[in-house]
């Protein structure tokens, strides 16, 4: 794919093509990623911490 996934936008590097976004938008795609997994709970949390599901 020569398109960025999260703008659209072309990509121009070879390397960019092969991640799937230019630097801008890998920088920001890290940055949301880590702040997604910052706030997840594993299983395990929910097991222990006695609620229902």
């Amino acid at each position: 794919m020569d398109a960025c996934n999260r703008c659209g936008k072309k990509l121009k590097t070879q390397k960019s093509i092969d991640v799937g976004y230019g630097p801008i938008c890998k920088k920001k795609q890290a940055a949301e990623d880590a702040e997604f997994e910052e706030i997840q709970i594993t299983l395990e949390e929910v097991v222990e911490s006695g609620v229902a599901v």
